[in-house]
Order: C-alpha cells, then structure tokens, then sequence
C-alpha cells in the first residue's frame, strides 16, 4: 500500500538537496568565475552527508532501510531521493503522489547573492537547467524555475528557456520586481506568457521572505538556533512574519491589475502557512469597501478583491495547521496538500497531520484539497484508475 492510501494525491512542495557541483555542467566559463560556489563555510559537512548517501548504493541492507519508511525516515541530503533522479523514482512509487512540484533547497544561492544583473539572469538560467534535467527522470516530477523579475524583457526570456528545458512552474520572488511593483504594466508580457503556457507563478518562502528587522534580533539574550535545521534556517519571531511578503504581494497584484488584465493567470503561495489566508481575503475587501468610493484603480475592478483571489490563488498549509478549520472558514478552494519532502519541516507524517483536522470535512472538499486544487492551478488532469 502507497502512503496515499488509494486517494489521488499531487504533492505542491517537495525539494531537491544539491550536491556541491549541482549547477557546474550548467554554467559557462564566464558565469562560473563570477558566481559564489554552490557551498562555502557548509561545504565540508554536506560533502560528508553526501558521501554517507552515495556510499549506502553498494549496501543491500542499507539501501533497503532508506526505502523502509521515507517520509518518516532521516531527512535532508541523507534521504532517500534527496538528490538522485532514480531514487526519487522509487520514493514517488511508494508515496503514490501523481504529481509532485520540485524547488530548489540551495542552488538559487549563487544568483541571489550575484553582484550584477548577468550574474543574477545566469545563476538563474542554470539553475532552472539543473532542475529541468533532475524533473525530466520521471513525468511525475514537476520542475519550479526561477525568473528574477528585475529586467522585465530578461524575465520573458528567462521564463521562455526554464520552460523550453521542460520546467512547470516559476517561481518569483515574493518582493518588489527590482525597483518595480509586480503589477507595473512593463510586466505584463512575463504575465502574458505564463497566462498563454497555461504555467503558474509561485511564491516559496525564500526569495522577498520578511524576517524579523535586526533591531529587534539586538534583545540583550543569546541567539537562539534555527526552527527545524532544515531546508529554511527560520526562527520563531521569523515564522510568524512568513504571511507578510505574499500578502504584499498579491494586493499588489490585485490592485495593480495584473489578476484583471490577465484572468487565466494562476499562482500558489507555498511554504508559508495558510491560516492567515481567509482574514486576509476579508481584509483585502474591507479596503475595497472603504476606499473604492474614491480610488479610481478601485472603481475599475469587475469583482471583488478576494475573488481575485480565489479565482487564480492556491496556498499551502503547514503540516500541524488546521486545514479543517481553514476550510470552513474561507472555503475548499483556497488550500492545497504538500509534503516538503525532504525538508524536515515536512514533518514524519503530513498526511496523518491534516487528515486529523478533517474529521468533519466531506470527500469533495477533501478531494479538492488533494488533488483538484493542484489541478486547477497547473491546468492538469489527475489520472483516474478505472
């Protein structure tokens, strides 16, 4: 038995763990020397993670033991799947996921941290080459590029090559677009684009995430360690800030028109909670309300805000959120499952996790959770057993 249990099951966030020369085969000469490597200060410690999981294929018994319970087993570079395309395959057998996104864990490092717009766009181009090459292993695994959104010309070209090398997703950050709103009308061809490919945009905590100021890091008390060691190194007065950059975000998109212009136009919110969703809808309409009488961009509208929202808009919740809740709240259509495989923030049972919190929920609204959500936002059909 799967650990989907017989239930059609698509996976919104899983994760590669990249080996240090991840990018190489992907950069040219000239990228290589400009771009900081893969690993610095951490090199040696994940090397020795690595070598511990490539050794264990020449160990009957120790591969066996990887593969005994992956989701609720070791996490991280050590996991099985973690970075080899053809265990992956396996683990994607014994989930019984039909589909499943694939971000990056550290290979967007080196473009972020570029000193130049071409470090930025090359970093970027390879990788979204490195991901196309580990997705195109198994149609089940679904690549997320990343487009900076700082050149609005270099974007579309961007989002043009990560699709040509078989991506099926982009993923942009949750910040301002350079000196830009994501909304500015200079975008509007990369909207375009990913409206007419039927590809949605996504956010994941990472790029634009708000953490806490530094000021209030300066509390007089020792600095306490990351949340989960895991994929994100957060804390908790981190945490709690995760909402804010995507709701930034998406009332830039909604106020600026983009969702109006572009109504085909489909996006997620992964990775970082769900629970504030359905007050921020209310919050979103409740400004409409209060200042539409006067703002013009306002008055253009042909709907509400929230339903913007609703019509192009998916959000992942944390395993340990109350979905059930979440649902009844703002509705079945707003929430999508997700492992974080292998992210020890995924947790050792996700599924049990939400499944607890849906005792009362009925099997549409489940299904829609599981499955047609994620379809929607793809623009994909699951492949229903006879």
């Amino acid at each position: 038995m799967t650990y989907a249990s017989g239930r059609i099951i698509h996976d919104a966030d899983s994760h590669v763990m990249e080996t240090r020369e991840w990018l190489d085969p992907f950069l040219d000469a000239a990228a290589k020397g400009a771009l900081k490597p893969l690993y610095g200060r951490e090199r040696s410690r994940i090397d020795d993670l690595l070598d511990g999981a490539k050794a264990r294929k020449a160990d009957a018994a120790a591969m066996e033991k990887a593969f005994e319970n992956p989701i609720a087993g070791p996490k991280g570079w050590v996991a099985a799947g973690a970075f080899d395309a053809e265990e992956r395959k396996r683990v994607l057998d014994q989930f019984g996921f039909q589909l499943q996104l694939v971000f990056a864990t550290s290979s967007l490092r080196p473009a972020l941290s570029a000193r130049d717009e071409d470090g930025l766009y090359a970093g970027a181009r390879a990788h979204n080459l490195a991901m196309g090459a580990f997705c195109r292993s198994d149609p089940r695994l679904v690549g997320v590029a990343y487009v900076p959104l700082e050149n609005p010309a270099r974007a579309v070209a961007e989002a043009e090559a990560a699709l040509e090398a078989g991506n099926g997703a982009i993923w942009v950050s949750a910040g301002p677009a350079g000196e830009r709103s994501p909304g500015h009308s200079d975008l509007d061809p990369f909207w375009k684009l990913l409206e007419d490919r039927r590809v949605p945009f996504v956010l994941h905590i990472g790029p634009g995430t708000k953490t806490q100021p530094k000021a209030f890091q300066n509390n007089g008390r020792e600095r306490a360690p990351d949340l989960h060691g895991g994929g994100e190194n957060l804390r908790f007065a981190d945490y709690v800030m995760l909402a804010y950059a995507p709701q930034i975000f998406l009332t830039a998109m909604v106020y600026d028109g983009v969702f109006e212009r572009f109504p085909g136009l489909k996006g997620g919110v992964i990775e970082a909670g769900a629970g504030w969703v359905p007050e921020f809808l209310r919050e979103l309409d409740l400004a409409h309300k209060s200042f539409g009488r006067t703002d013009p961009h306002l008055k253009a509208m042909s709907m509400k805000p929230s339903e913007y929202i609703r019509r192009a808009v998916k959000f992942t919740p944390f395993p340990g959120e109350d979905v059930g809740r979440m649902i009844k709240d703002g509705g079945g259509e707003l929430f999508m499952f997700s492992s974080d495989y292998p992210h020890p923030e995924g947790t050792n049972d996700p599924l049990g996790r939400f499944e607890r919190t849906m005792v009362d929920i009925g099997e549409d609204e489940k299904d829609r959770f599981y499955r047609l959500n994620f379809e929607e936002m793809m623009s994909v059909k699951a492949v229903v057993p006879a």
